[in-house]
């Protein structure tokens, strides 16, 4: 063989070299999974324009509706951050003896289970948790790479006379004022700081070869409502009108109420009785502001998000840990199983999928973790008890068409449009009940459960309600 083919034979064989290595990075490449940015926001309800509200400025979060899946019926599982979040994140029910309050640990109380970001991480994501995700930071820690909080008390006063009155507590004390309207820029408080620490690891993240799992959590709207000036200003107080639910009806049992401790423990707020007129639109000033503060910090992550040209290739979800009353039911805070504690938040964004869709499906926080894991094409663990809601993104519709939340004694049945409550002892049996027709009482005013021709229906209501609330509920 002369020279001239073997330079020809050569150069073929680098050709076809070349080639195959080309395609081999073109699969790797379409074969890696998508990025996930999960941001959650705390006591964050669904009063927002993209559910139907007018008056509360979000421009940021009305985008990414824009660009998203709307879950219009999404409900969390359990009413209080802590469980609500360990529910969440592991996928599982609360039952009468596991995720009960704001302190609850979900590698305490399910130490086995295998959470969504660690399931994550052993299939080769890098996990990271900025801000508030779990409750407690230092929960189910070796599932995270990195684990980030900002420095500081966490009531985050800014004015000299608050953080005086303060003190050193981490919890509401007598003399701290329950919000705050300082002139500060956007990253004297948290969420500032936690916008910028999320962007940092976004521009870190960016060239890495692995998936990333970037879990951001904001910490306003929570008490104490404390934001910048120029917040407080988008809003003219005058203008605020008090919920039409704004009362107590005898129907509705005792057990539904409760003395808002969570606010009371604050010095400016009385220790008993109804929230005075005047204080009560103030505090409902003080949320708008805070919503629209972190809609401005959130806004600034997904922009990032974008310059680094990550968005084509990440799915965003985005959710409140669970409803809060302001003023509803003459109600503040959570705590409760009307829906304005249960319902909740949700979007998420699918490169591809998603442009603004809406769904009415019912859909509870323990369906989001199965979501994700199909999505990235991971095998969920088969412990988990939620439901994917993949179907609902190629327009089909889902099997199941109900959600069951509890907190403390009450459980509630949420199908259709009846929200079904029952208040039960250890063993399961009911010492108090509440029906509500969302058709013809959307408030949750008139409950139905005592009058004698819904007899039949709640019976029917209480079978379902045990067959649904899990297998290890009452144990």
């Amino acid at each position: 063989m002369n020279k001239f083919f073997k330079y020809i034979i050569g150069l073929s064989l680098l050709f076809m070299s070349c080639k195959n290595e080309k395609d081999k990075t073109t699969d790797s490449l379409e074969q890696k999974p998508m990025n996930i940015l999960f941001i959650a926001v705390d006591d964050l309800r669904p009063e927002l324009n993209f559910y139907g509200a007018n008056h509360i400025q979000s421009p940021n979060l009305d985008k990414l509706a824009e660009e998203s899946l709307v879950f219009n019926r999404a409900y969390c599982n359990i009413p209080v951050c802590g469980a609500s979040r360990a529910s969440l994140l592991t996928g599982l029910r609360p039952t009468r003896h596991r995720f009960i309050d704001y302190s609850t640990r979900a590698d305490v109380d399910v130490p086995d289970a295998i959470s969504l970001p660690r399931l994550l991480k052993q299939n080769g994501y890098t996990t990271i948790a900025d801000g508030k995700i779990y409750h407690n930071v230092e929960d189910d820690v070796s599932s995270w790479n990195s684990i980030w909080f900002p420095e500081g008390n966490i009531r985050n006063y800014q004015l000299e006379k608050n953080i005086k009155e303060n003190g050193n507590a981490n919890l509401a004390v007598a003399g701290a004022t329950a919000f705050e309207m300082a002139e500060v820029n956007d990253t004297a408080y948290f969420d500032g700081k936690i916008a910028q620490k999320g962007i940092a690891d976004l521009q870190k993240l960016k060239n890495k070869n692995t998936p990333f799992f970037l879990a951001i959590g904001f910490m306003k709207p929570h008490l104490p409502f404390n934001a910048p000036k120029k917040y407080w200003d988008l809003y003219d107080r005058s203008k605020i009108e008090f919920p039409d639910s704004y009362l107590q009806p005898e129907s509705t049992p005792k057990q539904a109420f409760h003395n808002f401790g969570e606010l009371r423990n604050y010095g400016n707020i009385p220790k008993k009785g109804d929230i005075p007129d005047d204080l009560a639109k103030e505090l409902i000033h003080g949320y708008y502001a805070c919503v629209s503060y972190v809609d401005a910090q959130i806004g600034l992550v997904l922009d990032e998000l974008k310059r680094l040209e990550l968005e084509d290739d990440t799915i965003v979800v985005l959710w409140g840990d669970h409803g809060w009353n302001l003023g509803d039911h003459q109600l503040w805070c959570k705590h409760s199983t009307f829906e304005t504690a249960l319902r909740t938040p949700l979007v998420i964004k699918v490169p591809g999928k998603t442009n603004g869709q809406k769904t009415d499906a019912i859909t509870e926080y323990i369906d989001i973790y199965p979501s994700l894991a199909e999505l990235i094409g991971v095998e969920a663990p088969k412990s988990l008890d939620g439901q994917s809601f993949v179907p609902l993104l190629n327009g089909e519709t889902p099997e199941k068409d109900w959600a069951v939340s509890k907190f403390k004694d009450a459980v509630t049945l949420i199908k259709g449009d009846l929200f079904y409550t029952e208040w039960t002892k250890d063993d399961g049996v009911a010492y108090a009940r509440m029906l509500f027709d969302h058709k013809t009482d959307p408030l949750e005013l008139d409950n139905l459960a005592e009058k004698p021709e819904y007899l039949e229906t709640v019976n029917q209501l209480a079978k379902e309600l045990r067959a649904k609330w899990g297998k290890d509920f009452l144990k």
